[in-house]
């Protein structure tokens, strides 16, 4: 995969056929910041990038291309069987079969969202600088998404510092009264955005915060294409806010 400038907001044209490429590029540049700021492992292939953590961040392994080589596909099941915590691998093709390995898998859609106006957020919503907000966006994540692995929290593990100075990545805290409520990823590279990790605090859901935090994510690239893996959850709200269902996306994971 070609290295390209992740602050480059020039807007492209990108259909729904283009959707998924986009997307997994736009995952693996967030994956490639993430691993490096965490001191991890980052292998990058034609066909995939793996960030190759420890016990608690496990592996993660992002599908780039439709079809992997043998060689690439027997490298991926290497990686997997020597995995030190736990295994996620995301296919926006839907294309490589993962079965072989134990893992479990079930597809959310990849959506596409393009260039219009944004709304205003009915919450303040910040863009992260200071390191107790990013430690704050950290808890309400892990809580808001049960990332077990990552409990208890220790800080800056899950987000490190560093995220937040690499080129595209920014973190957003929604504020509900004064109280860090709800937390996303917004990466833009290559021209297009995407939004990642989008979370509420339990103590706040449905109170409009997950909204407010997509409205605020979306302010600073109202002008590129975006796209998202939804959840079905999540898939209401983002339809809501202009995403258009693109292709289904395969989620391995293990037992």
């Amino acid at each position: 995969m070609t290295t390209r400038s992740m602050s480059a907001d020039r807007p492209v044209s990108v259909d729904l056929t283009e959707a998924p490429l986009r997307q997994a590029r736009n995952s693996a540049a967030l994956w490639t910041a993430t691993g490096r700021c965490r001191g991890h492992e980052v292998i990058r292939r034609r066909g995939f990038v793996a960030v190759d953590g420890d016990v608690r961040a496990g592996l993660r392994i992002l599908i780039q291309e439709p079809v992997l080589d043998p060689d690439e596909l027997a490298e991926v099941s290497e990686l997997v069987g020597r995995a030190a915590g736990t295994v996620n691998a995301e296919d926006p093709f839907s294309s490589t079969d993962l079965s072989h390995l134990g893992l479990r898998s079930w597809q959310m859609p990849v959506m596409l969202r393009r260039p219009g106006p944004v709304g205003e957020p009915a919450l303040d919503v910040i863009r992260v600088r200071r390191p107790e907000d990013l430690q704050a966006a950290e808890r309400i994540v892990i809580e808001g998404f049960e990332l077990a692995g990552f409990t208890p929290h220790r800080p800056g593990e899950l987000f490190p510092a560093a995220l937040i100075e690499q080129p595209g990545v920014d973190v957003f805290v929604a504020m509900h009264d004064g109280v860090p409520a709800g937390a996303g990823v917004s990466v833009v590279d290559d021209g297009v955005g995407s939004h990642y990790w989008i979370g509420t605090s339990p103590a706040f859901r449905s109170r409009g915060v997950g909204r407010a935090v997509m409205l605020g994510s979306l302010a600073h690239v109202a002008h590129l294409p975006v796209t998202l893996t939804a959840s079905k959850l999540g898939r209401p709200l983002y339809e809501s806010l202009g995403y258009t269902v693109a292709a289904p996306s395969t989620w391995w994971a293990s037992q």
